[in-house]
């Protein structure tokens, strides 16, 4: 799984800016057992390089898209990490051996508690699950040092840059459902504005429970973007 995710790295590397991922970010990978996270009946495709569904209408992004999104993030070991989706909790896993602490929301109620059983059985601890609408975020324990959001926004959530500290970055993939979506980086300047950069194309299922755009939002959202890139990868 290791060797094909560095191939997809160089084959997307004008895209992503980068020849290879962080070395913490693919020990992590290296160490999460992703046949844990996927139902039994797909676990002979655990480690493919490819989606596989959940349930719930739910998916597991590939790992590629997993790890690129982490390297993203640029975790430190003292970071505070929100997650938006929680899903089977493979990404959660992945970010709670890079950082000190990882929220994690999950819309779904079945999906949030099979993820917290999972996280106890496997042993993670630095992880705290909740059922909620991942829109709003998690205030009670913001500022964080990174968000990531596991599915597809129509825009940049303001609730979650509110919650964003400065120079903090939030990865999130942006577009209607089911049609063309971009992985977007976005980066918390000490002023407040917002630098968003548009890495990747990408395919992911909508982000569920989100509030109406605003106009302020939009105009927030679009402001510090950069130019498109049109490699599409589905998650």
């Amino acid at each position: 799984m290791l060797d094909v995710i560095k191939e997809e790295v160089k084959l997307t590397h004008k895209y992503i800016g980068k020849n290879a991922l962080d070395k913490k970010v693919m020990n992590a990978m290296a160490k999460v057992p992703r046949n844990e996270f996927v139902p039994e009946s797909y676990r002979e495709y655990a480690f493919d390089n490819g989606p596989l569904p959940i349930g719930h209408g739910q998916t597991i992004s590939q790992p590629y898209i997993v790890a690129l999104m982490t390297d993203l993030l640029q975790t430190e070991k003292d970071h505070v990490v929100l997650e938006v989706g929680t899903g089977s909790g493979y990404q959660t896993a992945i970010l709670s051996l890079l950082c000190k602490h990882v929220y994690t929301i999950e819309y779904v109620p079945a999906l949030a508690d099979s993820a917290k059983a999972r996280f106890e059985r496997l042993g993670y601890k630095n992880i705290s699950a909740i059922t909620g609408n991942g829109y709003d975020g998690w205030p009670e324990h913001a500022p964080y040092d990174g968000i990531i959001v596991t599915a597809a926004a129509s825009h940049i959530p303001k609730p979650l840059t509110d919650q964003l500290k400065p120079g903090g970055h939030m990865v999130i993939p942006v577009g209607p459902a089911h049609f063309y979506q971009e992985l977007e980086l976005v980066v918390k300047k000490d002023d407040g504005e917002l630098d968003i950069k548009k890495i990747l194309g990408v395919a992911f299922v909508p982000l569920k429970g989100e509030h109406a755009e605003t106009e302020d939002e939009t105009e927030q959202a679009e402001s510090g973007r950069e130019e498109t890139n049109d490699e599409n990868e589905e998650t």
